[in-house]
């Protein structure tokens, strides 16, 4: 691509790609908007119908296109000739692109003309088996040409990438949480939010110890290994309730597996009163590059029992290892440390008091988004200035 003048710091266009538009990635995308348009950039999120995240971007102050790209890799052959047409239609400057379907739309349109920063949250050919398994990494090195940077998430998800043969340019840039948004509640103000909240209401007595998990409900987010603890947890603590915040494809699998004990809330529109009203909360991805869920929930104070996947040991203070890591995949190991928190008050207490010392220290959401406008900085030459000289800034 031939040297470009650097952008007017009056309006930098960055334009926002997602396939998905509810849970984590989309959370972030909206994160990265609101943040950008506070720094006077002009912000374009394109993405397909439905969920969140059209919503949360324009109530941030966001431009949204409506990006009809659903379905598998296979579709975006053609996704890709309508982002072709939407880059010329919006004029970015920068084109940043989350996910792996979104990121194989958008760069073979672009095809590296505009500076490109991938950010796949989870690297396609940890995500899916059989052919597309084989043909992800090949598409990955391929489409790597392509990229100017790639926006890792925690150090594993980079060394990851890098066993897997993709080369280029990696950043890490760890994800971080909205510390306004994402606080505690004391413990009269959980027992108040338990009685509000319609799937607890009259289903879960008080005092009663709750588990929550937050996650699309689907084979990555593994559901059906918690479920396979449950009935250990439930021996050593007959009182407690778990809940599974979410929807998804593995609704009805689950729920034909479901143990006693266990409710289903359905998705919610913020995870921010259910982390609240927990008294743990329970991530046991099978992979991830490095999960939101666990960082919301420790930002509230909660205590988190984590599969030990991606950059879940980095998202955690020295030490936490012990208390809140399993195996993936493994339903005693589970049973095991949810049980071990659920009996011991003054421990998951402690620890949920630490880990949100930590978030706040480590991953908070204003670092991040600094972190993201300095690589865009670098990749378009502009100087520090970028894009704050509106209203006297």
């Amino acid at each position: 691509m031939p040297p470009q003048d650097p952008p007017s710091q009056e309006r930098l266009t960055v334009l926002h790609v997602s396939q998905p538009v509810d849970g984590g990635i989309a959370r972030v995308v909206a994160g990265l908007a609101r943040s950008q348009v506070a720094a006077g950039l002009r912000v374009v999120v394109a993405a397909p119908p439905g969920g969140i995240l059209h919503a949360e971007a324009a109530t941030a102050g966001a431009e949204v296109v409506l990006w009809p790209a659903r379905g598998s890799l296979a579709t975006a052959l053609s996704a890709s000739r309508r982002l072709a047409r939407l880059v010329r239609h919006t004029g970015p400057h920068l084109v940043h692109v989350h996910g792996a379907r979104a990121g194989f739309a958008v760069r073979r349109a672009v095809r590296g003309r505009i500076p490109t920063v991938h950010q796949p949250h989870c690297w396609p050919f940890e995500a899916v088996g059989g052919l597309i398994a084989r043909a992800a990494p090949v598409w990955e090195r391929r489409a790597a040409r392509w990229t100017h940077r790639m926006l890792c998430v925690s150090e594993a998800q980079r060394t990851r990438g890098t066993a897997a043969g993709v080369a280029g340019r990696m950043v890490v840039i760890p994800n971080g949480v909205d510390l306004r948004r994402f606080s505690p509640a004391d413990d009269e103000a959980r027992e108040a939010l338990r009685t509000s909240l319609p799937a607890l209401r009259d289903t879960v007595p008080a005092g009663a110890p709750l588990v929550v998990c937050v996650a699309r409900l689907c084979p990555q987010k593994g559901q059906a290994t918690l479920l396979r603890a449950w009935p250990a947890v439930t021996t050593k603590v007959p009182d407690a309730r778990l809940v599974l915040v979410g929807d998804g494809p593995d609704l009805a699998a689950l729920r034909r597996t479901a143990p006693p004990g266990v409710l289903f809330a359905g998705a919610a529109d913020s995870p921010v009163t259910w982390y609240r009203a927990a008294d743990l909360v329970v991530v046991p991805s099978r992979w991830e590059g490095m999960a939101l869920v666990p960082l919301e929930a420790m930002a509230c104070g909660r205590a988190v029992v984590l599969s030990d996947v991606g950059g879940a040991r980095e998202c955690l203070p020295g030490g936490a290892a012990d208390d809140c890591l399993v195996p993936p995949d493994d339903p005693a190991a589970l049973a095991r440390a949810v049980a071990a928190l659920l009996t011991d008050a003054d421990r998951r207490t402690a620890l949920g008091e630490r880990l949100r010392d930590h978030v706040r220290l480590a991953h908070d959401g204003r670092r991040t988004a600094g972190a993201v406008l300095n690589l865009y900085r670098e990749l378009l030459a502009v100087p520090p200035a970028l894009a704050l000289a509106r209203d006297g800034r």
